[in-house]
C-alpha cells in the first residue's frame, strides 16, 4: 500500500527519540527527529511540526511543542487508519462512511478543570524528557497525585483512567534501563493519545443524538485485564423510519480483582447491560430514542430499551450486514489498532498449521489469518470450533502488519447438525455443561471476595 510504510517509519522515529528522552537529545535523536517532521511536510501540521522538532533537536521544548509532536504522530497513525479502513471496506463491499467528509461540531460536553489537564500534561511532558530508558519509580510515581484529583471529576476519569494505565505499566517496568526490550509502539500511543486528551474538549464522546429501532447482535467482544474487563457488542441498527440499516455498538467496562477470570467475568459485566443477554438468547432489542454518539456508539439506558423478537445473529449476518453503514472515525481513535470491521464469511477453505495450530481462512483466493488468541476463555468458542466452521461472523483487524479475522461466532456441524457457537454464549447465563461449571467456580470466587470485602468495610 504506497505510503504506509513511511508513515510508519515515521512514527516509529518519534518512537525511538522518546525511548532515549529528550533532556539531552543526541545527534541520532535530531536526525529521527528531523525524519519524522518531512513524514508531515505538506500537511496542515507541517509548520508546526518541523518547529516542535527543531526545538526537541536542541533540548529546549516546551509542553506546546511536545503537544504538537503528539498530534502530529496521531495524525500519521489516523493517515494510516484511514486507508486501512478503505482497503477493508473495499474487501467488504461496504459503503464509504456518509460523513466522513463532514467536520464535526465542537465538543460540548462538561467543562473540564484546567489545572489539572495541565497538571497531567506537565507529567506526560516529565516523562517525554526522560525517556523510557531513564525512568525511575521517582518519575512515575508524579502520576498519582495527578490521577487521584482526577478522577472524583466525570469529565476527566476516561484520562485519569488512561494515565493511570500507563504509570502501572511504567512503574512494574522500572528501571527503564534494565528492559530487554522496551514496548516503544505500545507507550508511544499511549503518551501520544494522553497528550491530546489534555487538551480541553478533545475527549469527546458524548451523544449527538437518539436512535429508535430494532437492534440486531452479532457478536461480542470481550476485552479482559487483570484488574478491568470490557464487553462490546457489535449489532446492526434497522431504525423504525425505514432508513438504511448501521452498524452500532454498546459496551460496558468494570473493574474487577484479578481472582476473578473466564466465565466469573460475565457476572461482573451482566448487571450493567442487558443486551449481553440478547446475544446468547438470540433475541433482538427495541430501542427508542436511546443516545448515540456521532461514531455509533449507544449510550446504554435500560429505560430505553425493551426485549425483541427471536433473531438469530446468522441470519442477520447473512441478510442484514451486507446493507449496513458504518459511522465514522473520532479523530482520536482513528488507529490502526482500532480497525474493527464487523464481517460474514463463508465457503471458505481452512488450513491449519500441524505445529502452532494457527487458523487460515481461504476466501475466493485471499488467504486470512485467524486471530484464535482473541477467542476469550469466558465461552463456547474455540480453536477447534473454529477450524471445522464453514461460516463466521467476525471482526476484520489489522495487527502486525496484515489483516487478521477475529471470530465473534462461528457455525460447525455437530451430528450431522449445524450449530452457532458464539464468544459470548455465557453472557446472559447459560444451561451449557460447560458453562454451568465455569459459572458456578466463578461464583465461588466472587462470594468469596464480597464475604471479605463486607468484612474489611466492617472494621
Amino acid at each position: 500500500m504506497p505510503g504506509l510504510a513511511e508513515a510508519l517509519d515515521a512514527v516509529g522515529a518519534l518512537d525511538r527519540v522518546l525511548t532515549g528522552g529528550l533532556l539531552r537529545p543526541g545527534p541520532a535523536q535530531g536526525a529521527d527527529l528531523r525524519a519524522f517532521a518531512a513524514a508531515l511536510e505538506g500537511s496542515p501540521l507541517a509548520a508546526r511540526a518541523s518547529e516542535a522538532a527543531e526545538k526537541a533537536a536542541a533540548g529546549t521544548a516546551g509542553e506546546d511543542h511536545l503537544l504538537a509532536l503528539a498530534a502530529a504522530r496521531t495524525a500519521l497513525l489516523g493517515s494510516v487508519h484511514d486507508a486501512l479502513r478503505a482497503v477493508s471496506q473495499e474487501l467488504t463491499g461496504r459503503a464509504p462512511d456518509a460523513d466522513a467528509d463532514t467536520e464535526a461540531d465542537p465538543e460540548t460536553g462538561a467543562e473540564q478543570p484546567a489545572n489539572l489537564l495541565l497538571a497531567a500534561r506537565s507529567w506526560l511532558c516529565d516523562l517525554a524528557r526522560t525517556g523510557w530508558r531513564n525512568l525511575d519509580h521517582d518519575v512515575v510515581a508524579g502520576a498519582a497525585p495527578v490521577v487521584s484529583a482526577m478522577l472524583p471529576e466525570p469529565s476527566l476519569r476516561r484520562l485519569a483512567t488512561l494515565l493511570d494505565g500507563l504509570a502501572t505499566e511504567l512503574a512494574a517496568s522500572c528501571p527503564g534501563a534494565a528492559l530487554e526490550r522496551v514496548p516503544e509502539r505500545r507507550w508511544g500511543d499511549l503518551w501520544s493519545r494522553a497528550m491530546l486528551l489534555t487538551v480541553p474538549g478533545a475527549a469527546g464522546g458524548a451523544p449527538v443524538g437518539t436512535v429508535t429501532g430494532r437492534l440486531l447482535p452479532l457478536g461480542i467482544d470481550l476485552h479482559e485485564h487483570a484488574t478491568a474487563a470490557q464487553a462490546q457488542v457489535h449489532a446492526v441498527l434497522e431504525p423504525a423510519d425505514g432508513s438504511a440499516p448501521r452498524l452500532v455498538r454498546a459496551g460496558v467496562s468494570v473493574p474487577k480483582p484479578d481472582t476473578v477470570v473466564g466465565a466469573g467475568v460475565w457476572q461482573l459485566l451482566r448487571p450493567h447491560l442487558s443486551l449481553l443477554g440478547a446475544v446468547g438468547e438470540g433475541h433482538a432489542v427495541e430501542v427508542t430514542g436511546m443516545p448515540v454518539t456521532g461514531e455509533g456508539d449507544l449510550v446504554w439506558s435500560e429505560e430505553h430499551a425493551r426485549r425483541g423478537e427471536p433473531a438469530e445473529a446468522f441470519a442477520t449476518a447473512r441478510v442484514v450486514l451486507p446493507t449496513a453503514s458504518a459511522a465514522p472515525t473520532a479523530p482520536l481513535d482513528r488507529h490502526p489498532a482500532r480497525l474493527a470491521e464487523p464481517v460474514f464469511l463463508e465457503g471458505y477453505a481452512i488450513e491449519q498449521d500441524a505445529d502452532s495450530g494457527a487458523v487460515t481462512f481461504t476466501v475466493a483466493g485471499h488467504r486470512l489469518l485467524v486471530d484464535t488468541d482473541r477467542v476469550p476463555a469466558a465461552g463456547p468458542l474455540t480453536p477447534k470450533a473454529v477450524a471445522s466452521s464453514h461460516a463466521c461472523i467476525g471482526l476484520l483487524r489489522w495487527d502486525a502488519g496484515r489483516f487478521r479475522l477475529q471470530p465473534l461466532a462461528v457455525e460447525t456441524t455437530v451430528r450431522k447438525k449445524p450449530v452457532a457457537v458464539h464468544a459470548g454464549a455465557w453472557a446472559g447465563g447459560t444451561t451449557d455443561k460447560a458453562g454451568i461449571k465455569a459459572e458456578k467456580a466463578a461464583t465461588t470466587a466472587v462470594t468469596v471476595l464480597r464475604e471479605r470485602a463486607g468484612k474489611l468495610l466492617r472494621k
